[in-house]
C-alpha cells in the first residue's frame, strides 16, 4: 500500500544513512534529511513530519536531548532513536523523555519498517483517542455553557434579590433585582465587601448576628416603607446567600387586620365589663344552687379568658402602632429577677426546676421595663407552661460585642420544623399543642413585637420532643445612640 507520509532522518553517519533511506523508499514513504541541528530546526518550521528518526549522537550532541526539547514543542510528534550500542541505560533515558521506541544495529530493511510502522499506528491511536476526547470536551463545555446562560437568565430573571457572598463577606454574585432594591445602578461590584457597599443597618445587623447566631428569617425595612424579609443560607465551600422577598403587601395587610381586630377589641370591654358586673349581682338577688354556681363560675372563667384575649390584643395593636412608654435606662437582670418572683408559684406547682445563668456584669439597655417585663413574661411562662411536671427550665444570658443574648431553653415537646417560621404569627400555635392547654396564640406575636421596638431579634430552635430554645438579641444601652433634643 502507497505511504504518502513523511520521514525526517536526522542522522549524520554516512554508513547507516543509506539504509535508512532505501528501507523508507521502499515503503513508500517520504523522506526529508538534516544533516546538523539548523537543518532539523528549518525542516521542523517549513513541513509536518509524520516521523522523525535521530542518532544517539547528532553532529556531536546529544540525540536525546534534542530529542526531549522538541518534545517539548512537539509532544505528539512520534521520535525514533537509533543508537550504536544498545545499553539499558541509554533506552531507559529515551523512554524518560518521551521517545517512541529505539533502533539499534545489526540492522534489518523489515526491521526498520516494522518500527516505523509501530511507531505510526501508536502515534494515530493516541491521535484519533486525542481528537475524541477533545470533541467530547468540547461537547461537555458547550454544553455547560449552555447550561450556564440558562442559570444566568434565571438569575437575573428572578424577582427575588438573591445576593452571593464569600467567607469574607465580599460580593461574588448579586441580580439585579438585589440591585434595584439597593439603588445600587450598574456598578461593578464583585470582589468588594458587601458592608462597604450597602449601608443598611439592618443588613449590617443580619449579618453581625447570623454568623453566631444563625436563623431563618429577618426583616428589612426601608424609609419609603418597603419591608423584605431576608433568608440567610450558608453555602459550605462558598460562603453565604441572602435572599429577599418583597413582603410590604402582607405588612399592609396585617396592619389592617391589626387595625380592625384593635377596634373590635376595644369595643368589647364595656359588654365584657357589664356581663362580669351582672353575674357579680346574681347571688345577691338571691341564694344559688349548685348547678347555679357552676354556670357562674363558667361565665367567669370564659369572661376572664376572653378579657385576656382582650387585653393581650389591645397591647399588641398598641405596640404595632408605635406606643412607646417612657423609655428608660435598666437592667435586665432586675427585670428577670421581678418575672421568676412572679412565676414562682407555677413553678413550684410543676414542680419544675429553673437554672439562671447570668454573666458578672450584664450592660444597661434601653428600653420600656413594662414591655421587657411583659416580653420575659411571655418567653418564661410559655416554658413553664409547655415544660411537663419535673422539667428544666433554663435561662441563660451573654454578652458578646455590645449586644445582650437572652435565650430561654424548656425541655418541652419542642416545636415540628414546619411551624417553627409562623411561631411569631397572631393567633398560631403549633400544630403539637394539646388540647388541655390554654392560650391565644398572641403571646410570642407580642415578645416578637416588643424586640422589634427594641430593635432585635429572636428566632427559635427546636428539636420535637426535646424541647425549644428562643433567643433574644438586644442592643446593650450606648450614650451615643441617644439622639439629643434640638434645639
Amino acid at each position: 500500500m502507497p505511504k504518502s507520509d513523511l520521514v525526517l532522518l536526522a542522522l549524520d553517519n554516512p554508513d547507516i544513512l543509506p539504509l535508512f533511506e532505501r528501507a523508507l523508499a521502499a515503503a513508500s514513504y517520504q523522506v526529508a534529511i538534516a544533516h546538523d541541528r539548523a537543518a532539523l530546526d528549518k525542516i521542523l518550521q517549513e513541513t509536518s513530519p509524520a516521523l522523525l528518526i535521530i542518532g544517539d549522537i547528532f553532529k556531536e550532541g546529544s540525540g536525546i536531548e534534542i530529542s526531549a526539547a522538541l518534545l517539548e514543542r512537539l509532544p505528539t510528534l512520534p521520535i525514533l532513536l537509533f543508537v550504536t550500542q544498545d545499553l539499558p541505560a541509554t533506552t531507559r533515558a529515551a523512554l524518560r523523555v518521551g521517545i517512541s521506541d529505539t533502533l539499534t544495529p545489526p540492522l534489518r530493511i523489515d526491521d526498520i519498517i516494522r518500527t516505523v510502522e509501530n511507531s505510526l499506528k501508536r502515534a494515530q491511536r493516541i491521535g484519533d483517542w486525542t481528537r475524541r476526547e477533545v470533541k467530547r470536551t468540547t461537547a461537555s463545555l458547550e454544553k455547560r455553557v449552555n447550561e450556564l446562560q440558562k442559570l444566568e437568565t434565571i438569575f437575573n430573571h428572578i424577582e427575588d434579590g438573591v445576593i452571593i457572598l464569600d467567607k469574607g463577606h465580599r460580593i461574588l454574585l448579586l441580580n439585579p433585582a438585589a440591585r434595584r432594591t439597593f439603588a445600587l445602578g450598574q456598578t461593578k461590584l464583585p470582589g468588594k465587601n458587601i458592608l462597604d457597599v450597602i449601608e443598611h443597618p439592618a443588613l449590617h445587623s443580619l449579618l453581625n448576628t447570623a454568623v453566631d447566631y444563625p436563623q431563618q428569617y429577618y426583616e428589612i425595612g426601608f424609609e419609603d416603607g418597603r419591608v423584605f424579609n431576608a433568608q440567610y443560607t450558608p453555602i459550605p465551600d462558598i460562603g453565604v446567600a441572602i435572599t429577599m422577598q418583597e413582603i410590604t403587601y402582607l405588612k399592609r395587610i396585617d396592619q389592617m387586620k391589626s387595625d380592625f381586630v384593635h377596634a373590635v377589641s376595644h369595643d368589647l370591654r364595656s359588654p365584657l365589663t357589664a356581663i362580669l358586673g351582672y353575674v357579680e349581682l346574681l347571688d345577691r338577688v338571691g341564694p344559688l344552687n349548685d348547678q347555679q354556681r357552676e354556670f357562674v363560675r363558667r361565665v367567669r372563667v370564659s369572661v376572664h379568658n376572653i378579657t385576656t384575649l382582650v387585653n393581650d390584643l389591645l397591647d399588641l395593636g398598641r405596640i404595632e402602632s408605635g406606643f412607646e412608654g417612657q423609655k428608660e435606662i435598666v437592667t435586665l437582670d432586675g427585670i428577670l429577677n421581678y418575672t421568676l418572683d412572679s412565676l414562682n408559684n407555677q413553678i413550684l406547682e410543676k414542680k419544675q426546676h429553673v437554672h439562671v445563668e447570668l454573666p458578672p456584669q450584664i450592660p444597661s439597655l434601653r428600653g420600656d421595663p413594662t414591655h421587657l417585663r411583659q416580653m420575659l413574661d411571655n418567653l418564661i411562662g410559655n416554658s413553664i407552661k409547655y415544660t411537663p411536671d419535673g422539667g428544666i427550665i433554663r435561662v441563660r444570658v451573654e454578652v458578646n460585642e455590645g449586644q445582650i443574648i437572652l435565650r430561654v431553653s424548656d425541655t418541652g415537646p419542642g416545636i415540628p420544623p414546619a411551624d417553627q417560621s409562623h411561631i411569631f404569627e397572631k393567633f398560631y400555635r403549633a400544630s403539637n399543642v394539646v388540647d388541655n392547654v390554654q392560650g391565644s396564640g398572641l403571646g410570642l406575636a407580642i415578645v416578637k413585637s416588643i424586640v422589634d421596638t427594641h430593635k432585635g431579634r429572636i428566632w427559635v430552635e427546636s428539636v420535637l420532643g426535646q424541647g425549644a430554645t428562643f433567643t433574644v438579641v438586644l442592643p446593650a444601652y450606648r450614650p451615643e445612640d441617644v439622639k439629643k433634643p434640638s434645639a
